[in-house]
């Protein structure tokens, strides 16, 4: 491969941006990433995404976007060039002011029925019946694949002893209460989210019982500002416990999508996932088979690591739709990690979670 990642930045080193410094010294690139051209040897595929400070600045910087597109197509070997252009933060809006003594957590509350969220259209699940098998991936990236779509949407973090989504959506101010009741909800890639892991520091354990749970996910339902929402998206956690079973049976659930990867020691305990929902009389929407395939940067050839269609056979025994089949990759990771789903840019995985997006669209769930 002639073209490298250091080739690259030095092209995008040389674009100035008004008021001095540039792409790189702003710690403005994400998910620089270099691929074989399918086809041309010597040839590769260049994408990766620029976060600007705020949508405000964003809305300034395509000529920008455009430059660093150009400059880099214009390097020999480069074959194709994707930029994508995103944002860090709300807006033209005030952070939320701190929280008033504002706590999360505790025995949950009498109910007077099921809780929906006044605005919120619907409610959907993501879930799993095993940790490891990239739950809290899916819900990220597909909530902003329907937000890519036009549609209103937000996250709810649920997986409260491993919360996961304040990195992957690359936020991390605490959520603000301005009457020590109501908790406004961060935006983040046109979603508005809402994680226990904005509430407590990154590195401290959450050590709950069952009642707290509850109770917290009792909170983050009912007393988050969700506003008009078409989908919230409750990314929950593994396995079939408590959490599950309070969305099921103290919230309007209008339905749920299993994850798994492929192998049987996975769908093992997805099994038992839709066995949860079955029980519950919660509808699945349909399964989505994470880790599908690899495919190899070097030689272009398909690889499956965990095995392949076993969530595509589980599925069809169940006369339930398989609503896609997702790759493993580097680029998912490091966009992931770097706080900007790969889903908010261009690409081959990108392009995966939009067609789920829009089968869900169509199909009126979303």
């Amino acid at each position: 491969m002639s073209v490298t990642q250091k080739s690259v930045e030095e092209a995008l080193e040389r674009l100035a941006l008004p008021g001095g410094g540039t792409l790189l010294s702003r710690d403005m690139i994400r998910a620089l990433t270099l691929q074989d051209a399918p086809g041309a040897e010597d040839q590769v595929k260049v994408s990766f995404v620029i976060e600007a400070p705020s949508p405000a600045i964003a809305q300034h910087m395509e000529p920008l976007r455009r430059a660093a597109e150009g400059a880099v197509l214009a390097l020999e070997g480069v074959a194709s060039v994707s930029v994508a252009l995103t944002a860090h933060g709300p807006a033209d809006e005030p952070k939320p002011a701190a929280a008033p003594s504002l706590k999360i957590g505790g025995h949950p509350k009498a109910q007077a029925g099921p809780i929906k969220p006044k605005g919120v259209s619907r409610i959907l699940a993501v879930a799993s019946g095993k940790g490891g098998v990239g739950k809290s991936t899916v819900s990220a990236n597909l909530a902003v694949a329907l937000s890519r779509q036009g549609r209103r949407v937000g996250l709810l973090d649920a997986d409260i002893y491993g919360p996961s989504q304040p990195r992957m959506m690359g936020v991390s101010d605490r959520p603000g209460s301005p009457d020590g009741t109501v908790i406004e909800p961060l935006r983040a890639h046109g979603v508005t989210m809402m994680s226990i892991g904005l509430m407590v520091p990154e590195d401290k354990a959450v050590v709950w019982r069952g009642p707290m749970l509850m109770g917290a996910l009792q909170q983050m339902l009912g007393q988050v500002n969700w506003g008009e929402l078409d989908v919230l998206i409750v990314d929950l956690p593994p396995g079939t416990g408590d959490v599950q079973l309070t969305l099921c049976t103290k919230s309007e659930l209008s339905g749920a999508i299993v994850v798994s990867t492929p192998q049987d020691v996975a769908l093992i305990d997805a099994r038992k996932a839709l066995d949860m929902f079955k029980t519950l009389k919660t509808p699945v929407l349909g399964l989505i088979e994470n880790m599908s395939f690899f495919t190899c940067p070097d030689c272009g050839g398909e690889h499956h690591i965990f095995g392949h269609g076993g969530v595509a056979a589980e599925a069809k025994a169940l006369g339930l739709p398989l609503l896609g089949a997702l790759p493993i990759d580097l680029e998912t990771r490091l966009a992931g990690d770097a706080g900007t789903p790969v889903a908010a840019g261009a690409g081959a995985v990108s392009e995966a979670y939009a067609q789920i997006a829009s089968g869900l669209i169509a199909g009126g769930m979303a």
